[in-house]
């Protein structure tokens, strides 16, 4: 009975990652239509489901799925209603809930290896090896820890914290900045499955103002080292790996704070975001000698247009910087969450 409902509500999030990752102003009807149908599984399993007897002990393996269930069926409609529309930025408030229907499952992640192997990403999930060993170190609860980062709230942060083993060094760190207008709790869960998969320390901050401080006084680099020095002081991570990178709007900032003279990052990962040659004339040809930098951009980008990225990588190659540019030939502007796991095997390799 919950397999009934647990795999079309596994299915319909991941439906709402492709739509994420697939949303284009031209294609918004068709991705509508494409992903609507993963919602009537949903809504047909609901009823046996919520009438089935359950034992006490599995009652929030049974309450996480239901609200899942319930998020999923709800914003692959709103999506479809959004889309046939025209309507991006509802379409796009329709993929925020993924997140909620993500938060919701997450604690029944030690009694479900199903569950448990949602939570990585696509090739993660074919490895059996790594699916064992995460399905016997993961405590109740996880990893998560969301710090003053409510939704409606600014400046706070979601942290993800491997399970640690005896004698294991301590791990990388990511730090992902969401878009404009976004939320630093809603951005984390497209990166926890990569991140998870990988093992590394995951921080999804919360800029303190709207946006980002891409304008008048910079609030949100100070906001980011007391977000890392609190971290800092109740978990290890190796200060020799840290990844600053972001999307769109948090793209921008990974360039405006991360080329910063004093800036802890020792690698930046701009998905999506625009670039402008003077804040290379701000930058200290220390700071860029070397640096190792990812660039991903679509092909298809609305927002941002791709010869964008193409300039910034000739710009930031010609003053010494590491540069490594991948276009995407059917990405619009949005984030690629199936290349976030090649972005930490860059990384990781990188930094070694």
């Amino acid at each position: 009975m919950a397999a009934d409902l647990l795999l079309p509500t596994l299915r319909g999030l991941d439906m709402l990652r492709f739509a994420a990752r697939h949303i284009h102003p031209p294609h918004l009807q068709a991705l509508g239509t494409a992903v609507s149908p993963a919602a009537e599984p949903i809504r047909n399993a609901l009823p046996a489901f919520r009438a089935a007897p359950w034992p006490e002990q599995l009652r929030g393996l049974r309450d996480g799925t239901l609200t899942a269930a319930e998020i999923a069926a709800a914003a692959l409609e709103a999506f479809d209603a959004a889309a046939a529309a025209g309507d991006m930025r509802g379409a796009r408030r329709a993929l925020d809930r993924r997140a909620r229907g993500c938060e919701a499952l997450w604690p029944s992640v030690p009694m479900s290896p199903v569950i448990s192997r949602f939570f990585l990403d696509d090739a993660a999930r074919e490895d059996e090896g790594l699916c064992a060993r995460l399905e016997a170190e993961t405590p109740a609860g996880g990893g998560i820890h969301h710090l003053e980062n409510e939704s409606g709230s600014r400046g706070g942060y979601s942290l993800f914290v491997p399970q640690a083993r005896e004698s294991s060094a301590p791990p990388p760190l990511v730090v992902a900045l969401h878009g404009g207008g976004g939320h630093g709790r809603t951005f984390f869960w497209s990166w926890l499955p990569a991140a998870r998969a990988a093992g590394v320390m995951l921080i999804s901050p919360t800029s303190v103002g709207r946006t980002w401080a891409l304008q008048g006084d910079d609030v949100d680099t100070p906001n980011i080292a007391r977000i890392l020095e609190e971290v800092r002081r109740r978990w290890r991570f190796d200060e020799s790996r840290l990844l600053l990178t972001g999307m769109s709007d948090g793209g921008t900032f990974c360039w405006t704070s991360g080329l910063l003279g004093d800036s802890p990052f020792t690698h930046l990962a701009p998905f999506s975001t625009t670039f402008h040659p003077l804040l290379l004339e701000f930058a200290e040809a220390d700071r860029l000698s070397g640096l190792p930098v990812l660039i991903v951009h679509g092909a298809l980008d609305w927002m941002f247009p791709a010869e964008v990225a193409r300039s910034a990588a000739g710009a930031l190659e010609a003053r010494g910087a590491r540069v490594v540019h991948r276009e995407i030939r059917d990405l619009s502007h949005a984030f690629a969450s199936d290349e976030a796991p090649a972005v930490i095997r860059w990384f990781l390799g990188s930094a070694e």
